[in-house]
C-alpha cells in the first residue's frame, strides 16, 4: 500500500490570502485518520493511512475561519466508522465547530445503530467506487442503504467519477432520498461542460434532487496548482443551473496529492469562481450546508 507523507503541521500551508468568511460558513468535505496501531485500515484499502486528528483538521478550520465542518468517511475504512466517532466522543472534541459525519455503511446495520449515528451527526452515506475497477452502481445495494436511511432524512454521497460509471444518472435519479456529487463529479476538466455525462449532471441538478460539491478542484484538473482555471466552465455551469444545490470542501488533508493545496488558497480559489459574489459566497458557505446537513435542526 501507498502511504501519505509524514504527518507534520508543516504539510498544511496555511499562508494564503483569502476573503473573511461569513458566519456559519462550513467545510463540507474534509477526514480524519486513526492511528494505525488502534485502528486499521481495511484489508483492501488503496492507501496505508497515517494519524491526522481531529485537533489538527480544528486548527485549519480557525486558521480560515469556519465554524461548521462535515467529516467524510475515508475510503481505506470501509463500513467501520470508528475512527470518526471515536474523535467525536473524545473529551478534547473541539466544541467552537459544529459537527456533521457522512459514514460508509454495508447496508446491513438496525435501526437503532443509524438512529445512534443520526443522534451523533450523520446525515449523509458514502458510496466510494473511485479507487475500484467498476463501471456500474450496484443498484440493489445502493437502493437498500438508500431505504434504510430515508427516514431519517439522510442523503447518499457519491464519490464516483461520473465519466466512468454508465448508470450513475440513472440511479441518482431513481433513488428515495437526496445525492451528492463528490469533487465535481470527479469528472476530468478536460473534458468540458458539454460531455454527457456533465450535461446529465447539470440535468440532475436542475431536478433538485442532487447536490454538487465544489471541491478537489486539483483532482480534476490538469493544472497542480490554483488558478485551476480549466474547472471555470464547469463551476460556471453549475452555478448558473442550480447555486442553491452547491456546497464547498477543502478536501482536507488532500490525500495523495502533491503539491498539497492551501486550504485558504481553495477559499480564495472559490471566490474567483464566484467573482467575489457575497450573495453567491453566503449561499454556498453557509445556506445551502444548512439545509444538506441540518445545522439549523432543533
Amino acid at each position: 500500500m501507498k502511504s501519505l507523507p509524514l504527518i507534520d503541521q508543516p504539510l498544511w500551508p496555511l499562508t494564503a490570502q483569502h476573503p473573511v468568511l461569513p458566519q456559519g460558513s462550513c467545510d463540507c468535505h474534509a477526514h480524519v485518520f486513526g492511528d494505525l496501531a488502534q485502528y486499521a485500515a481495511a484489508p483492501n484499502a488503496a492507501y496505508q493511512p497515517q494519524e491526522i486528528t481531529i485537533q489538527q483538521y480544528r486548527d485549519v478550520l480557525r486558521h480560515v475561519g469556519f465554524t461548521r465542518a462535515v467529516l467524510v468517511q475515508p475510503s481505506v475504512y470501509g463500513a467501520d466508522n470508528t475512527v470518526m466517532f471515536d474523535a467525536l466522543r473524545a473529551a478534547d472534541c473541539p466544541q467552537d465547530i459544529a459537527w456533521r459525519v457522512v459514514v460508509g455503511l454495508s447496508g446491513e446495520e438496525s435501526a437503532a445503530e443509524l438512529q445512534t449515528m443520526h443522534t451523533l451527526g450523520v446525515r449523509g452515506v458514502r458510496i466510494n467506487l473511485a479507487y475500484e475497477d467498476v463501471t456500474a452502481l450496484d443498484v440493489d445495494h445502493v437502493t437498500k442503504i438508500a431505504n434504510n436511511v430515508a427516514p431519517y432524512g439522510w442523503h447518499l454521497q457519491f464519490f464516483v467519477d461520473i465519466s466512468k460509471i454508465r448508470n450513475w444518472a440513472t440511479v441518482l435519479s431513481s433513488l428515495p432520498v437526496d445525492s451528492v456529487i463528490d469533487h465535481v463529479g470527479h469528472f476530468p476538466a478536460q473534458n468540458g461542460v458539454d460531455s454527457p455525462e456533465f450535461q446529465a449532471l447539470l440535468g440532475l441538478l436542475q431536478q433538485g434532487k442532487t447536490w454538487v460539491k465544489l471541491s478537489g478542484p486539483h483532482r480534476i484538473s490538469r493544472h497542480s496548482g490554483a488558478p485551476f482555471s480549466d474547472v471555470d466552465p464547469l463551476v460556471k455551469a453549475l452555478t448558473q443551473c442550480r447555486a442553491d444545490r452547491l456546497v464547498f470542501g477543502t478536501d482536507w488533508p488532500h490525500v495523495s496529492i502533491k503539491p498539497l493545496p492551501d486550504a485558504g488558497g481553495l477559499v480564495q480559489e472559490l471566490y474567483r469562481w464566484l467573482d467575489h459574489d457575497a450573495a453567491l459566497a453566503q449561499a454556498i458557505l453557509v445556506d445551502n450546508p444548512a439545509v444538506l446537513y441540518g445545522f439549523d435542526d432543533a
